[in-house]
């Protein structure tokens, strides 16, 4: 007994990963709080266990990417794109981005999708990581410029998300030039 206790004496939960899962929880349970003074809210299981997986799935893999990740560069590179990513499809779920019921809103999972194989074909190295988030910054680009034909205000909320996949080809660039230095 005294051995497992010192096993886990050496290991210390980050004050930074509490407040994480903590904000999680606190995104899950918010709206069953807001179910209890108003009417528009109104969430089944469904919306539960999706929102959980969503949130679950993105903790993990911060988590993942800040255990694995060679410095910090990467890990904001990394951490920009799994937001990204999450905001999409939440944004997606909820009323999409693209006004609502447009099948175009299916393209953002497509740029997900193609941000995830670029990452997995450049085997999460970083000079390729950058590579992959550029390519789905010029997709994003191109499908806000299909929003322009719908509404100017969904073509930017369009083009932000492109900007926020070149904020992260940048850091994953960066973090290339700190791994060639050395």
């Amino acid at each position: 007994m005294a051995e497992a206790a010192q096993q886990g004496a050496g290991r210390r939960t980050s004050p930074l990963r509490i407040i994480g899962w903590g904000f999680a929880a606190f995104l899950i349970l918010l709206p069953l709080v807001a179910m209890q003074f108003t009417d528009e809210v109104d969430w089944t299981g469904a919306d539960f266990i999706f929102a959980g997986i969503l949130i679950g799935g993105t903790g993990l893999l911060f988590e993942l990417v800040a255990r694995k990740s060679p410095g910090n560069a990467y890990r904001a590179g990394a951490a920009a794109a799994i937001m990204n990513s999450f905001l999409l499809i939440w944004i997606n779920a909820a009323v999409g981005v693209i006004g609502d019921d447009n099948p175009a809103n299916l393209l953002f999972l497509g740029v997900i999708l193609l941000a995830l194989v670029g990452a997995i074909l450049a085997r999460f190295r970083p000079e390729g990581m950058a590579r992959s988030m550029a390519v789905a910054a010029a997709a994003t680009a191109l499908i806000g410029i299909y929003a322009l034909t719908v509404e100017f205000r969904e073509a930017v909320l369009t083009w932000g998300f492109a900007g926020v996949w070149l904020m992260s080809a940048a850091l994953f660039r960066i973090a290339a030039r700190q791994q060639a230095k050395g």
